[in-house]
C-alpha cells in the first residue's frame, strides 16, 4: 500500500482567514464565538455561534461568481486556494487524471435553501434564480474545485452529519494508499447559520446560549460555527520526488456504525472507531500522544467519547492529552474535522497542542487531560482526530509526524 502525507493546508473559519491566523489563535486559547449578525436573529432562542466575521464575498468573487456560490462553497475554494498554493501542484497532463477532490458537508447550500424557501414562501414571489440547484447541491463545492483546479480523477462528496469532513479524508486517504489517485485534495466546509439552520437546531435543544464548554461540569450545550478546512492528500513517493514540504503523514483511518440510536452517541462504537484507527496505524495507544476529541459540549457526547478513549487506551488514558477546539471556533458540523485536523498539525509541526476553553469545573465523568484553558507545549509524534455523528457514524484518523 502507498504512503499518504500532507503537502498543503487551507482554510477560513471563525479563528481565522487562513492557516497562520488560525493557530495563531489557538495557540492564545481566542475564542471565535459571538453574537450572530444574521437576518431575524431577533426571533431566535441561540444569538451566538462562531461567524466568521469580516469576510466579503465581493472581495473574493465576481458577481457572477456569487450567483453561483453558496457561501459554503466559497468558504471551500478560498480554503483550497491556500491548501494547493501551499503544495505547490500544478494539475495538468497525467497529474489531472490521477488527483481528485472528496469534500464533506453535511446542510451544504442551506443558506440558499433558507433565502429561497422565504423568497418563494414569505415574500410570495413565484420564480427563483435559474442556478438555485446547482448552487444549493451538497456536491457543488467539490465539484467547483474540480472545475478550477482541473481535477479530473475521483470527486465526490460525501455527507454524514457532524463525521463528514472525517469520512471524506479517510476516503481521500484510502484512494490514494489504494492507487486509485496519486493526489486527492479533501477536507470539508459548513455555513449553517442562517435563520432556519440556528431554528432547526433550536428544536434539537443541544445548543448552549452562553458558550462551548467541552468537558466541564457546567457545560450545557454546542455552538455552532462556520468555515472550511481543505488539505492536498498526495502519495509519499510522488512528494518526495518532487521535493514537497510534508506536513505530517496520514497513518490510519477506522470507521464504525453505533447502530443503536439516531442521536444518543455509544460507548462502543466511538471505542471502536479509535482502536480501529490504532490498528490500521499499527500503532499502541501508548505512542499516541493528542487526541483532538469530537468534544461538542454536550454532557451526552463529552461523556460518552471520555469513556471511550478510557476503555481503548487504559492505563494511558490519563497520559494522554485530549482536547476540544469546538470551545474556541464553535461546531462546524459537516466542515468541523476539517478545521480540527488543523489543530493535529499544529501539534505534530509546532509541538503546541491547542486547549479547551472555557473549562471551569472538573467532571469526575470526564477525568481526563483535557488540556483546559491554556495551550501546552509538547513534543508528539502521533495523534488521532476523533468524529462522532448522528446517526451514530463514527470517523477516526491517525496522523504522525512527518
Amino acid at each position: 500500500m502507498k504512503r499518504v502525507v500532507i503537502t498543503g493546508a487551507g482554510t477560513i473559519n471563525p479563528l481565522g482567514h487562513d492557516v497562520a491566523t488560525t493557530f495563531e489563535a489557538m495557540k492564545e486559547g481566542r475564542s471565535g464565538i459571538g453574537e450572530l449578525d444574521i437576518r431575524d436573529v431577533d426571533r431566535l432562542a441561540i444569538r451566538i455561534g462562531g461567524q466568521v466575521k469580516g469576510y466579503e464575498p465581493e472581495s473574493r468573487f465576481n458577481r457572477q461568481q456569487q450567483a453561483l456560490y453558496d457561501r459554503f462553497t466559497q468558504f471551500t475554494l478560498i480554503a483550497a486556494e491556500e491548501a494547493i498554493q501551499q503544495s505547490g501542484l500544478e494539475f495538468g497532463g497525467k497529474l489531472a487524471a490521477e488527483a481528485g477532490v472528496v469534500l464533506g458537508t453535511s446542510g451544504g447550500g442551506l443558506s440558499t435553501l433558507d433565502d429561497n424557501y422565504r423568497a418563494v414562501y414569505e415574500e410570495g414571489k413565484n420564480r427563483v434564480h435559474p442556478f438555485i440547484v446547482p448552487k444549493l447541491m451538497n456536491n457543488a463545492a467539490a465539484s467547483h474545485v474540480s472545475m478550477t483546479y482541473n481535477l479530473k480523477g475521483p470527486s465526490f462528496t460525501v455527507a454524514t452529519a457532524c463525521a463528514s469532513s472525517n469520512h471524506a479524508m479517510g476516503q481521500a486517504f484510502g484512494l490514494i494508499r489504494a492507487g486509485f489517485a496519486r493526489v486527492m485534495v479533501t477536507g470539508g466546509s459548513e455555513s449553517m447559520l442562517c435563520f432556519g439552520g440556528i431554528k432547526a437546531w433550536e428544536g434539537l435543544r443541544v445548543m448552549s446560549k452562553d458558550g462551548c464548554r467541552p468537558f466541564s461540569a457546567n457545560r450545557n450545550g454546542m455552538v455552532q460555527g462556520e468555515g472550511a478546512g481543505v488539505f492536498v492528500f498526495e502519495e509519499y513517493e510522488h512528494a518526495k520526488k518532487r521535493g514537497a514540504n510534508i506536513l505530517a503523514e496520514v497513518i490510519g483511518f477506522s470507521m464504525t456504525a453505533d447502530a443503536s440510536d439516531i442521536v444518543m452517541p455509544s460507548q462502543k462504537g466511538a471505542a471502536r472507531a479509535i482502536a480501529g484507527a490504532l490498528k490500521d496505524a499499527k500503532i499502541n495507544a501508548d505512542q499516541v500522544g493528542y487526541i483532538n476529541a469530537h468534544g461538542t459540549g454536550t454532557a451526552a457526547n463529552d461523556k460518552t467519547e471520555c469513556a471511550a478513549v478510557a476503555s481503548v487506551f487504559r492505563q494511558h488514558a490519563d497520559k494522554v492529552m485530549i482536547s476540544s477546539t469546538k470551545s474556541m471556533h464553535g461546531h462546524l458540523i459537516g466542515g468541523t474535522g476539517a478545521v480540527e485536523l488543523l489543530a493535529c498539525l499544529m501539534a505534530l509541526k509546532d509541538g503546541v497542542i491547542a486547549p479547551t476553553i472555557g473549562y471551569d469545573e472538573p467532571d469526575p465523568e470526564c477525568a481526563l487531560d483535557v488540556v483546559p484553558n491554556e495551550a501546552r507545549e509538547a513534543q508528539v509524534d502521533h495523534v488521532l482526530s476523533n468524529a462522532f455523528a448522528f446517526g451514530g457514524l463514527n470517523a477516526v484518523l491517525a496522523l504522525k509526524k512527518a
